[in-house]
Order: structure tokens, then sequence, then C-alpha cells
């Protein structure tokens, strides 16, 4: 049996969004750069949440020679998967086994000199020369060299015999200066969806972009290339209830009938990555209106007002997507709740099965 809360996923859609970002890329104008800048696709995350193996090969297959995953692990997964682009690990090296850079030919990120250190003994114990990038931390203090101690620190990494010195990656300030000490020029980035929007100074050599790929313009932004969201989770009615004036709905006696209401009992739940905060604030689409979630969001279940809707077990729910003439995205979503597009999506539990439309 296939449980009724499922995400779908249309991969031409997403196809159809990386040839848009990488038209609106071609089409800017170019300053002093020679070719427009070409792309990054970040598929970490588990594709924020769409499912890294089937994503990364549609983008692949789109024209995508780049992806880009969080850490080892995410990128062995993707080999397995049978993606055969080039992958760059984001993340931290430092806690890892780096022999995973060798089996599955993925492309590290060094962004501390112990960890440039524990790459150069590996590539030495292969006998291999290993292409990586540089990251550069300019103010938040998270992974990167420090930007301000970088004569102190490059050298030794620039010095290590097994490291090609092809890759950097920093914020657009000072950027050139930064470069000086390479022997020879790097292909550069620094700029993820957000930052491709605001501002093309910043594009580089590459860009990568995240959440545009997914159909999403990161808020407060907006937009005018045509991207549209790739994810839409549904789910149907198994119940309706009766509530007389003065009852309550689900934990904590949140809701207060008061008067007579009608209740849709909906199998999808935080358990699934529904939010708590939904209730009494979000909506779900049921028969093309919108249902307000009442009461509290269940470990694997919530409660939409359908008092004013003709409700029937069967009948199909919207979580995120479009039904007839009503739509509830992601971003509002996000608004209503408080939070970012980004964390809704990742949030999406794994026991939903993902459908893919290609």
């Amino acid at each position: 049996m296939i449980r009724p809360t499922v995400a779908r996923v249309d991969l031409r859609a997403l196809q159809s969004n990386y040839r848009a970002l990488v038209e609106y890329l071609e089409s800017a104008p170019r300053g002093d750069r020679l070719e427009p800048p070409r792309i990054i696709a970040v598929v970490k995350a588990n594709a924020y949440g769409h499912g890294a193996g089937q994503v990364a090969r549609a983008l692949e297959s789109a024209g995508a020679d780049l992806v880009a995953c969080a850490d080892i692990e995410e990128g062995a997964a993707l080999r397995a998967a049978g993606v055969g682009a080039e992958i760059l690990v984001f993340g931290a090296l430092s806690v890892s086994d780096l022999e995973g850079l060798f089996d599955c030919r993925l492309t590290p990120t060094i962004s501390t000199p112990s960890a440039a250190r524990a790459v150069q003994a590996a590539a030495a114990k292969h006998k291999e020369r290993l292409r990586y990038h540089l990251k550069i931390d300019t103010g938040m203090n998270r992974l990167g060299f420090r930007f301000d101690n970088l004569r102190r620190t490059l050298p030794e990494l620039l010095a290590s015999p097994n490291l090609e010195r092809l890759r950097f990656e920093r914020a657009l300030r000072d950027f050139e200066n930064l470069c000086a000490p390479m022997n020879r020029r790097p292909y550069r980035h620094l700029a993820n969806s957000a930052a491709m929007l605001r501002d093309s100074r910043v594009w580089q050599d590459r860009v990568r972009p995240g959440l545009l790929l997914y159909g999403l313009v990161p808020p407060p932004l907006g937009s005018t290339i045509p991207v549209s969201p790739i994810m839409t989770l549904g789910s149907r009615v198994v119940a309706v209830k009766g509530v007389r004036a003065g009852e309550t709905v689900g934990y904590g006696a949140r809701f207060a009938a008061d008067g007579p209401r009608r209740v849709a009992i909906v199998p999808a739940g935080y358990a699934d990555g529904v939010d708590l905060r939904l209730a009494g604030a979000g909506a779900v689409l049921i028969r093309g209106r919108r249902a307000p979630v009442v009461g509290s969001v269940c470990m694997d279940m919530l409660m939409a007002d359908v008092t004013d809707l003709d409700a029937s077990p069967g009948d199909e729910v919207v979580i995120i997507g479009t039904q007839g003439d009503a739509r509830i995205d992601v971003r509002e979503m996000a608004a209503q709740m408080g939070t970012i597009p980004y964390e809704i999506l990742c949030r999406i539990g794994s026991r939903i099965e993902r459908v893919y439309e290609s």
C-alpha cells in the first residue's frame, strides 16, 4: 500500500529552471567578463528535500557539469546514484574519512590549514594530484581561511605537492588582492541564489544557485526569471469529524469551536515535516479552497476546518502546490511560520514517498 501523503517532483520543471538560469546569465551584460558565468548546481541536503540522486541526474542531463553537496557521504551517495558530473564537497573535512574523495572522485573544499594537511597526506598516500576549492572566510566566522591571515596560512597549502592550485572562493571585497599569491589564476565563485539576483558584480566565474533551481525566489527578493516550483506535497482526507460548540480539537485544547464545526483529518504531521507552527496560522487546500489548520499539528496527522466545504473522506488535499485557482507556496508558508523556505523544503520527511515526473 502507498501512504496517501506524497511529494511529487517535476524533473522537467527542474530542467526548465536550470535552462532559464543559464539563459539569464548568458543574456546579461558581461562587463569585462569574456564568458558568462557557469553554474554550480547545489544539491546538498538531499537536494533541499527533493531527492539528490534523481535531481542531480536530471540536472546533468540538462547540461550541469558540476554539482555541489555538503559532505563526503552525500558525494558518495550521488556517485552511487549514477551521477557522472564533477561533485564538489562544500563542507568541513577535518573529521571525515577522506578515502571517499578518491574512491568516489570528489572535489574537496579546503577551509582550514589542518584540513589542507590532511588532504595533502591522503593524496600523497594515493599518489594522486587532487584538485580542490579553497574557501576564504570574510566575516561569517564559520568555515574558511581568515582573509586577514592569508600571508601566514596560504604558503603551506600552496606548497602542497599533491594539491592542484586551481580553485578559489571568497567574497567580492579584496578578491584580486587575495588571488595575488596564486601562481595561476583560479576560477572564482561566491554567489548563491540571492546574491546572483541582487548584483551581477558577484557572479565571477561561476554562480551557485540552490533555491532558484527548485523554482523559488529567496525572500524578500523578486525576479523575472521564469522559474517554477518543482515539488507539490499532497495527501487525502481520511475522516471528517463533527465538533460541537465549545468542544476542543487536538493536543492541549488549543482550538475551541465557537459553534458547530466540521474538521477534516489529514495523515500528514510533524514527523513528515509539517511544522507545528502551521496550526492556527496556515491552511491546506481541499476542493479548491483554503481550509485553516486548527488544533495542533500532531506527529502523524493534522486537522483542517472544512465547515464551509462539502469535504468527504478521500478528497485530495494540497499542502504545498495548486488546486483549482488556489495556491499555497513555500514562501507563503514560511512567512506564516516565521521561518525561511529552505527549512520547509529540507524538513519534508523521509517517510514521504517522492514520485518523480519526467
